[in-house]
């Protein structure tokens, strides 16, 4: 058979359950850990009982075992250094280190290297004293952006339709700590008009391999209307990701934010996800995270034709110029099934009955656990359910005719994801 190879994968939602996946389709994985993982993953490979953000716990854990590969899910234990420690020990890491993590950590943080290295986005400014903020807010126009600066588990944002709701919401986060200290330090900016892009890249610092786009529906409602969330659904690729915008992020935003990290003596070894906005004026960053999206990577992954293994092997050991990367042509789509009550207060513990299995499709776990009878829910988004085909229309119909195999009490789902792309009237009502 060859060479074998080990992974551990650290979280345990549906990002990590869709890396799990594709692993588990190379011959050469020999064993995919998980840390935590949930009830689908212990399906794919082995559980730790060992939460994501103990970076004690894995760093003991791995020095002992010794994984080909770690590949770290969520920004809170890379914001926490697990990669320095990893890597102190010898160890492949897919993920920055703590310092190239700041660019999601810190609001701030990315503002400024944004704004260094001339690239375009929002006119913002960051503020720990209320004082200072209030005197800046007045030279915004309405809405007005209010972001937390520090991690606040994708709720520190606020869109203000008034000055008033800006001080308010300021007021919240720097003197009520409503996302402790996240929040001491935040960020006023202006409010962008256009149509939202995610994309991924995979680097090692200094080169750069760009994943097919995607497009995320933050709001629970169909319509793109009520509260924000962690993410109802995405598809990829966007038609509006052509050839010639890709080649404008890559040369406008990407390049010049790795010169930035470089120029602070950050060799960032990981994802660059890029929140952009694409307005009148061209593509204009809104946020970067510093790992693989959820749910975009249950949408980006069935499209990779090429191990996920080597690409971010390479990107690891920074030898990612030699790494070759095939995605299939044609589309996916994935459409987050959520908990009762999601996003505000979501409701646990009823058991999940999946049906019968569709081609074309696969089921991740994200709010899952093993119950006495099968999964059960615990989480708000429970799960990420994922068709491909050759076009968006299949992809779409495939997707939500697995959802309709699944079932749970108080289920809720949006039911016109891709409608940007595939318009509203070819949505059943």
């Amino acid at each position: 058979m060859g060479e074998t190879f080990t992974v551990l994968i650290v979280g345990g939602g549906g990002r990590e359950h869709a890396l799990g996946w594709k692993f588990a389709q190379d011959p050469r994985i020999q064993k995919i850990w998980f840390a935590p993982g949930n009830a689908g993953t212990a399906r794919v490979g082995k559980n730790l009982p060992i939460p994501a953000t103990d970076v004690e716990g894995i760093t003991r854990w791995a020095e002992k075992e010794k994984p080909g590969l770690v590949v770290v899910g969520p920004e809170a234990p890379l914001c926490a250094g697990l990669a320095d420690r990893l890597r102190q020990l010898g160890i492949r890491v897919f993920g920055p280190g703590a310092k190239g993590a700041q660019l999601e950590g810190s609001k701030s943080f990315c503002k400024d290297l944004l704004v260094r290295q001339g690239i375009p986005t929002a006119r913002a400014g960051s503020f720990s004293r209320t004082r200072e903020a209030l005197v800046f807010l007045e030279t915004l126009s309405c809405p007005v952006v209010v972001k937390a600066d520090g991690l606040a588990a994708g709720k520190g944002v606020v869109i203000a339709e008034s000055h008033g709701e800006a001080k308010q919401a300021m007021a919240e986060m720097m003197e009520g700590r409503v996302f402790g200290d996240a929040g001491a330090k935040v960020v006023l900016e202006e409010f962008l008009v256009g149509e939202e892009l995610s994309l991924h890249a995979v680097t090692d610092g200094k080169n750069l391999v760009l994943l097919p786009s995607a497009q995320d529906h933050k709001r629970v409602g169909e319509g793109d209307t009520g509260l924000n969330t962690g993410g109802m659904g995405a598809y990829s690729p966007a038609p509006r990701a052509t050839p010639e915008l890709l080649r404008e992020v890559e040369t406008r935003i990407l390049r010049p934010t790795l010169a930035g990290l470089a120029a602070l003596g950050i060799e960032y070894r990981g994802v660059l996800y890029a929140g952009l906005m694409l307005t009148a004026d061209g593509p204009m960053v809104l946020e970067y995270n510093c790992r693989f999206g959820d749910p975009e990577t249950e949408v980006l992954l069935p499209l990779l034709d090429s191990p996920v293994w080597d690409l971010l092997v390479a990107a690891a050991e920074g030898n990612l110029g030699k790494a070759e990367v095939r995605t299939r042509a044609g589309a996916a789509m994935t459409v987050v099934m959520a908990a009762q009550g999601y996003p505000a207060r979501p409701v646990l513990g009823q058991r999940i009955e999946f049906g019968v299995e569709v081609p074309d499709t696969a089921i991740f776990h994200a709010g899952t656990r093993e119950g006495n009878g099968g999964a059960e829910v615990s989480g708000g988004r429970v799960l990420a359910v994922t068709g491909w085909g050759d076009d968006l229309r299949i992809a779409r119909d495939r997707a939500y005719g697995a959802v309709g195999t699944i079932d749970f009490q108080g289920k809720h789902f949006r039911r016109d994801i891709g409608h940007r792309a595939l318009g509203k009237d070819t949505f059943p009502k």
